[in-house]
């Protein structure tokens, strides 16, 4: 077997309609995006890693729970066509089951992150970071768009890091802690026989390439400082270089479906 991992599927899960200020620190609210939400699948040994999974979709359609649980004010979101779940629909797109995603990663709590856990509690096993999980069940998690009914399962087999660890055979979780205080990262190294390279997904450490280009800010974070979480961006495009590597960021609006397409080309 490789060592690495052997298809990248990059999903859309959905989107969100917010003040770019949420994603750039600084940006007058009067900015608005569209931006989409991630999911990634990952071809590994033994099966399909899924990196984040999006919004809880109860949430969002029924009415009262939509105003309870996404009610902020100049915040939409968006669930993709359908009545089903986005991650079994985007699944089955490119024909995969939800059987057979064997473990799952999640790079931090938020609605629109940690939403589809449901889906996998008490099937597979799912990383994150132990300071994350902790805050997600403290007392200052949802004024923080944090929703402990998203993960606070006794089903879901947690599997808590504490700093960067690889999590399958060319993935590894790094520790970007800032926008929410157990925030990861990703690298996903291919394997040779796909032609090697590789990726840093950034996820809400960097949601706009412009983040990244200017090593600047996401507008959103928690208990530390807008330099601290430049910081983050920093380390990650040190790691990218030193390895060659691209670096995605988590919700950029044009770089996400232009990847899509281009992995999808790929990997076909």
């Amino acid at each position: 077997m490789g060592s690495g991992v052997r298809r990248i599927v990059l999903l859309t899960l959905g989107w969100e309609e917010l003040p770019k200020s949420i994603s750039w620190h600084g940006a007058p609210d009067t900015e608005r995006l569209r931006e989409p939400v991630p999911g990634v699948l990952l071809e590994v040994d033994g099966g399909w890693l899924m990196l984040d999974t999006g919004f809880n979709t109860s949430l969002i359609r029924d009415p009262w729970l939509a105003r309870r649980y996404h009610g902020r004010e100049g915040y939409h979101a968006v669930l993709p066509p359908g009545d089903g779940e986005p991650v079994e629909a985007a699944l089955a797109a490119h024909g995969i089951d939800l059987d057979d995603v064997h473990a799952v990663a999640v790079s931090h709590l938020h609605v629109d992150h940690g939403g589809g856990l449901k889906l996998f509690a008490g099937r597979v096993p799912v990383h994150a970071q132990r300071r994350e999980l902790e805050f997600g069940l403290g007392p200052r998690a949802e004024e923080n768009a944090v929703l402990r009914c998203d993960f606070d399962d006794p089903r879901i087999d947690w599997r808590l890091a504490d700093g960067d660890v690889e999590i399958a055979p060319g993935v590894t979780a790094i520790a970007t802690y800032g926008h929410t205080p157990g925030h990861q990262s990703f690298m996903v190294e291919l394997d040779e026989s796909v032609g090697g390279g590789g990726f840093v997904f950034a996820f809400d450490a960097a949601d706009l390439a412009e983040n990244i280009e200017h090593e600047h800010p996401v507008g959103a974070f928690v208990d530390t400082t807008p330099e601290e979480v430049a910081a983050q961006i920093r380390k990650l495009k040190a790691l990218a270089a030193s390895r060659g590597f691209r670096i995605v960021p988590g919700h950029d609006p044009n770089v996400w479906p232009a990847l899509t397409e281009e992995l999808a080309a790929r990997f076909a």
